[in-house]
């Protein structure tokens, strides 16, 4: 077992923290919301493979409004009409932030994203790709535990 880095450099955790705390903090003032911050937060945790940050995002986009149904479409959101532009454009930026290099298309993606999102938004949504990026990354190497839960849930013990 590997070390868990917040708990080995706890100082550089708590950066790291405030870091993701400000980038939120202004990804809100630009005009994103809770939603679609956790949209983003979802689909690149799931590109990642991270277990802990996609388990913990799953459950604070349920509590943000966003519908079971969405979440469990996000692998196949682009060939379903469930999703509105804006949604769309956010999931857009996810992706292309997470699988690196740039291809043709995602700049294409990207390009499009801008047009939906505005300048504000488009630069917001790519500030949260890349702090919960830097989260699946801590996750991933640290090895953190997904605990089980029940349908309530609460810890299954």
């Amino acid at each position: 077992m590997r070390p868990y880095l917040d708990k080995a450099a706890p100082e550089i955790w708590k950066a790291a923290s405030a870091y993701s705390a400000t980038v939120t903090a202004e990804a809100m003032r630009l005009g994103l919301t809770a939603q679609e911050t956790e949209f983003i937060k979802v689909r690149a945790s799931e590109l990642n493979g991270c277990a802990f940050c996609l388990d913990l995002h799953s459950r604070e986009a349920r509590a943000t409004g966003i519908p079971q149904q969405k979440l469990d479409m996000l692998p196949a959101w682009r060939e379903s009409k469930l999703y509105s532009d804006r949604e769309q454009a956010l999931l857009a930026i996810a992706e292309a932030a997470t699988v690196l290099p740039l291809t043709e298309e995602s700049k294409a993606d990207l390009a499009a994203a801008r047009g939906v999102l505005g300048d504000d938004g488009f630069v917001a949504a790519e500030w949260i790709a890349v702090t919960i990026n830097t989260f699946n990354r801590i996750s991933i190497l640290s090895e953190h535990p997904v605990r089980p839960r029940g349908v309530d849930g609460k810890p299954i013990h």
